[in-house]
């Protein structure tokens, strides 16, 4: 799920949202060909959106109930035949400002990601043993924010029950990159639109890490679901991290050239 779906999901995949395909054989012969199909069906529900922009405000909060804010822009290049591209730029507060966030996200090969420390004047290249570190002190990893691939999991179906968007399918997905953070993740996606309900995140000893819930969606041009709030806890710490999402705008023109990590000292 991407900052994308923010983040997409957001984000969300990287993070995340959803159209109109036929049904899934949720009749299949075993339960890694139904987890593996109802996975599929939400991917192929999301394909066909282009590029996007959105505003977001991150709120984080810690276990004793201090919060701070932080605005942010986010855009999106969806990428035939590859993960899709974002950009990810902090307004407020001053202390960060300028700070930028550029990842490539990839199906079959590991990930890109840089991110530029205005105070430092320079890029820093995410690598993939630390992509399970936290995203500006957010309870958002690095590799939260890559958009969702097929090709990152293998899968098995769990059980069907209700959950706050109606009827679930419950899809276990096991990254296969051996650098995750977590050793399996729980999903909970609706029955009816493929719509992300909630996230399971289970750390490397399959333990249960931290949830991620999705609200308030959306449908944009009669078929793309997003949800305008993300709700990320941390259940070992206490800790969590909200996502607001507004002013979602598709077909902006964004284009190849607007996602370059050479340009990321200059991103205003």
């Amino acid at each position: 799920m991407t900052i994308n779906k923010i983040i997409s999901t957001i984000l969300v995949g990287s993070i995340f949202t959803l159209s109109t395909f036929g049904t899934t054989n949720v009749s299949a012969k075993s339960n890694e060909d139904k987890g593996y199909e109802i996975s599929k069906q939400a991917k192929e529900r999301d394909m066909g959106w282009g590029d996007s922009q959105a505003s977001m405000r991150m709120l984080l909060k810690n276990k004793q109930g201090d919060e701070n804010t932080r605005d942010i822009r986010i855009k999106s290049l969806e990428v035939t035949g590859d993960g899709d591209k974002s950009l990810t730029v902090f307004d407020q507060p001053r202390d960060i400002k300028g700070t930028a966030f550029l990842s490539f996200s990839h199906a079959l090969t590991p990930d890109e990601q840089w991110l530029y420390l205005p105070s430092l004047k320079r890029v820093k290249r995410i690598s993939s043993r630390n992509k399970s570190g936290p995203f500006m002190g957010s309870e958002f990893a690095f590799e939260d924010l890559s958009s969702f691939e097929l090709e990152k999991y293998t899968y098995e179906f769990v059980k069907e029950e209700s959950c706050e968007l109606g009827n679930c399918f419950v899809v276990a997905q096991y990254p296969v990159d051996t650098k995750s953070g977590y050793k399996r993740r729980l999903v909970w996606i609706d029955s009816n639109e493929y719509r992300i309900s909630k996230i399971d995140f289970y750390d490397r000893k399959d333990s249960l890490l931290k949830s991620l819930v999705f609200s308030d969606y959306t449908k944009y041009l009669d078929k793309f679901w997003r949800a305008h709030k993300q709700t990320m806890t941390n259940h070992q710490t206490g800790k969590s991290t909200v996502m607001d999402v507004s002013n979602i705008q598709f077909s902006t023109g964004l284009a190849e050239k607007d996602f370059n990590k050479n340009a990321l000292k200059r991103v205003r």
